[in-house]
């Protein structure tokens, strides 16, 4: 799939577990490891938010597009 997730990589910046992360947005821990795994097939608007207003970031701090073959 050509989008990236780099969730992990701003829960280490901000210095936040992923069990903090999911407690605070009301996201169950195996829905957002399945997300930062790169396993869903799409995110609602509400919950993109929801994670970047705990952690401070914008959307393409989390999403990457990466063209295939790259």
């Amino acid at each position: 799939m050509p989008i990236e997730i780099n969730l992990d990589l701003m829960l280490v910046k901000r210095k936040i577990s992923s069990r903090e992360l999911a407690a605070a947005i009301g996201l169950s821990e195996t829905n957002l490891s399945l997300l930062k795994g790169g396993k869903v097939k799409g995110v609602r608007f509400n919950t993109l938010e929801a994670i970047c207003k705990h952690l401070d970031c914008q959307p393409g701090d989390i999403l990457e597009y990466m063209p295939e073959g790259e």
